[in-house]
């Protein structure tokens, strides 16, 4: 396989497993929200929790390392962003 064609390939898995994630903090922690209700963090309710404030947390999570792993991708492929 040509070089692009591998960097393109890891920039494609990278995006999958995060575009998963996301939908796993999305719409997966919303659906079982009531069940989560039991649990207490910071005493809020869980699934309260994790709407307002954990889920935006993870967003961010999300952002920093698709950021920090294209960047070791640049590095690694000599892939220069100016």
């Amino acid at each position: 396989m040509q070089p692009t064609e591998v960097y393109w390939k890891k920039t494609q898995q990278l995006t999958l497993v995060l575009l998963a994630l996301w939908i796993v903090v999305t719409f997966i922690l919303s659906w079982f929200a009531p069940w989560l209700n039991q649990w207490k963090f910071l005493s809020f309710p869980l699934g309260f929790y994790m709407a307002a404030q954990g889920s935006l947390f993870l967003y961010l999570l999300m952002i920093w390392i698709y950021n920090r792993r294209m960047h070791q991708l640049d590095d690694e492929f000599g892939i220069d962003d100016e």
